[in-house]
This record gives structure tokens, sequence and C-alpha cells, in this order.
């Protein structure tokens, strides 16, 4: 099953929500719908963002084709829904490319996309899951944080792409996903994954990361990433800085695995990135809270980035 597709004339979506209690399929006829299903997370994460952009603007075509006016705000719209994540930006504007074609040139460009994002997946798990074996040996115990499965992505996904491929050769240790406050991916995507897998895992509290790396049951931090900005700073869920800190802590590998859209060279560094901050009632209702939805882990925490074209060893001064 796809996270998302267009399927007879509507972009299909697993709605995540409403995860792991029901696995629901949710059709989107409307750029208002799909701007709806982006902000409140029903479809999230760095490629399946891109895949929806692209089909936001075919829906867009399909809708306002007659009135250019129209059709530039729906764009827009779906182009600006989501702030930090740069696949989905870039996703909207290379399938806007196309609009001077028609809407079938765009609804093609938008197909490529997902199509290319499923190959991409295949490649970085390849990749990563060599990497592993070659930074920590057999049978890694990975920590993983927020969801980079076949749900952020379109199917395969991300990091939990390389703990899937891990796992299919029979080289994987015991998995930690971290629960991911305020919305719980961790523990309620992640472990549903996992669980579907069969692999070997359990969650964990956010805080528990760190302690955990320093008592000795980690042997690698594998997640994803929203932006790669040029200097190889990552801009990914809240929680990850915590967690490449603690990575550095116990000398242990931390490694992004990211599709090589997600690589933004027009970014300098993470201090230029707009971080998402959401409501504070996703966190504590009565009481005032900050909800950032992402932070930026400094370049120098990290040990190698993996995309679906190449693998970047920061700890060895390779540049993005």
């Amino acid at each position: 099953m796809r996270t998302i597709d267009w399927v007879d004339g509507v972009v299909e979506i697993i709605d995540q929500t409403l995860l792991p209690g029901r696995l629901e399929v949710r059709r989107i006829s409307t750029v208002e719908e799909l701007v709806d299903a982006i902000r409140s997370l029903a479809v999230r994460g760095a490629p399946a963002l891109g895949v929806a952009g692209a089909y936001g603007v075919a829906l867009a075509a399909k809708q306002h084709g007659g009135d250019a006016e129209r059709l530039r705000s729906a764009v827009h719209l779906v182009t600006t829904a989501r702030p930090t994540a740069v696949n989905l930006a870039r996703g909207a504007r290379r399938a806007a490319a196309r609009l001077p074609e028609g809407f079938d040139a765009v609804l093609a460009e938008a197909d490529a996309q997902r199509d290319e994002e499923i190959a991409a997946s295949a490649a970085m798990a390849g990749r990563g899951a060599d990497l592993l074996t070659e930074l920590c040996g057999a049978a890694p115990r990975v920590l993983t944080h927020c969801n980079t499965g076949a749900l952020a992505a379109v199917v395969g996904g991300t990091a939990l792409g390389v703990v899937a491929e891990l796992h299919r050769r029979g080289t994987l240790g015991p998995v930690i996903a971290s629960e991911t406050r305020p919305l719980l991916q961790g523990a309620r995507l992640t472990a549903w994954e996992l669980s579907q897998l069969g692999v070997d895992f359990r969650v964990a509290v956010d805080g528990a990361g760190p302690f955990l790396m320093a008592r000795g049951e980690v042997d690698a931090v594998v997640l994803g990433a929203d932006r790669i900005c040029a200097n190889g700073d990552t801009v990914n869920k809240v929680g990850t800085y915590a967690h490449a800190l603690g990575a550095r802590r116990a000398g242990i590998p931390f490694v992004v695995v990211a599709p090589e859209t997600t690589v933004d060279a027009d970014t300098a560094s993470g201090a230029d990135v707009e971080i998402e901050d959401r409501d504070g009632a996703e966190v504590i209702s009565g009481v005032p809270a900050v909800n950032p939805a992402f932070d930026v882990t400094p370049h120098d925490l990290v040990t190698a980035i993996v995309t679906d074209r190449r693998v970047i060893r920061l700890d060895r001064g390779e540049r993005v």
C-alpha cells in the first residue's frame, strides 16, 4: 500500500492521524482538503510531502485550470502549507513548472516524483544498511526518532527503510523507537510499522534516549531529515538535537538518512531555516506551551548523511 497516490482522479492518502487504531485511506479531491491533510499531519514525512506538493498542483490544475489567478493562489497555498520541510515546496514548484503544458503534463510530473521517491527509498535502504554494518559491525542496536518508514515516504522509507533492510538481511539488533512528543509519531507510527515488519523493538520516552546511549544500550542513532542545509546542518523533528548530543557523548554514530531532494544547497545553515511553531494545545491544554515542530542539529554532530545517490561522511570532512 502506498502512503500517497493518485487514483481515479483524486489523491489517496493513508490518514496517519488514525493509526495505529485504524488504517483508513482518505480520498482528497480539492486543494483545500489536501492542505488541511498536510497541516493536520494526516500526511507527513519529507518524501511524502514532496509527492503531496506535486499532487496538490495537479489538483489545482484540475480545479482552476481555466482561471489563472485562482490557479496561482491554489499553488501558493500548497507550496506554503508547511514552511520547514523543503520537499513540499520543491515538489510543488517542480510540478507547477509544467502548468503551461496543461493538466496531463502536471499529473505526469507528479507521478514521476512519486516513482522517483519509491526508487530513492530502495537506494537509501541499501546504502544505509551497508554503512551501518561498516560502522557498527553485525546486528547493530539502533535508536530512531519520529517516523521515517513507508508512512513518511510512499513505500519503503528513509531511516526506517535502513532498519527494515538490516532486518531483511538478518543483521539487525533490537531497536529503540523514541516516542516523539507531543504527537507520538514514534510510539504510534514507527511502533506500528516495526510491528508489521516483525522487528524486535521497544518504545522509549524522548528524554530517555541519551541516557540509554550512555548506558551502552545503543550502537547507532539513525533518523531522517526534513531539510539538509549546504553546510550539513540537518533539520528534523524536535528532539533530534538531544539525541545527537547523546550520541556524541556516548561515542556512537549519528546517521541521517534522507533523499537527495531534501538537500537544500540554497540554504547555508540551520540558522537560515524557518522553524514551524505549532499550536501549544498539542502539548498541553489550559496553560501556555511552546511547541517547535523541528530543531536543528549542527553538522559537526553528524557522522554521515545517506541519500539515494551518495554517502557523505561528515566525520571525515566530506562536504554536502
